[in-house]
This record gives structure tokens, C-alpha cells and sequence, in this order.
């Protein structure tokens, strides 16, 4: 499944719960998918909150999962091409360079 399927997917997903209807309590406008992303980032963190590796692999997957689906619908909703914008980013990073945590004091 490519990107375009699993962004079809999750449209399928929230048009199904009604989210899309403008009367919805849970809009899904940009500013609330972009806060939402946010939110799901920190449960990511909260998996390696005092340690270096996950206790529960499925459950850190699901918000792996929360995450990316976010991502999608919100490259979605603003048209932006998002395997576009990976590929062009990568070749910007490739041309990039980074100062290491000890070169930076």
C-alpha cells in the first residue's frame, strides 16, 4: 500500500465517523490535525520516558500509527504532495551537513 492508499484509508476512517461534517464536535481542520500531531508525538516520548527502549512494542506502534495518520491527513487537507515533499527534503539532506553535540560547546 503506497501513501496515497493508506491517505484514502484514513479518509475513508474519518468521513465514516463523520468527522468531516462541519457540525462535527472533533473538526478536522488543519490547526487541530497539525495540535494533534503534536499530541500523539509526546505519547511516542512517553514510551522512552526514563528508559532507552520501550516496554510495550505494540503499543508504541499504535502511536507510531497515530502519528503517521495525522501526518497524512493533514498533508491531505492541504494539498500538499507528501511523497513529494519527503523526496525533496532528502535531497536537501543530502547536501546538508551537522555539527555533532561535541563540536557545538
Amino acid at each position: 500500500m503506497d501513501i496515497q492508499q493508506l491517505t484514502d484509508e484514513i479518509n475513508k476512517f474519518v468521513t465514516a465517523k463523520g468527522w468531516y461534517a462541519p457540525d462535527s464536535p472533533f473538526s478536522q481542520t488543519p490547526r487541530n490535525i497539525a495540535v494533534s500531531i503534536a499530541v500523539e508525538a509526546a505519547e511516542v516520548l512517553e514510551h522512552f520516558q526514563f528508559t532507552d527502549q520501550p516496554v510495550d512494542q505494540t503499543a508504541l506502534a499504535g502511536e507510531l500509527a497515530d502519528v503517521a495518520n495525522y501526518l497524512l491527513q493533514l498533508a491531505y487537507l492541504l494539498d500538499i504532495d507528501l511523497e513529494q515533499a519527503i523526496l525533496e527534503k532528502l535531497k536537501i539532506n543530502y547536501g546538508r551537513t551537522w555539527i555533532s553535540p561535541d563540536e557545538q560547546e
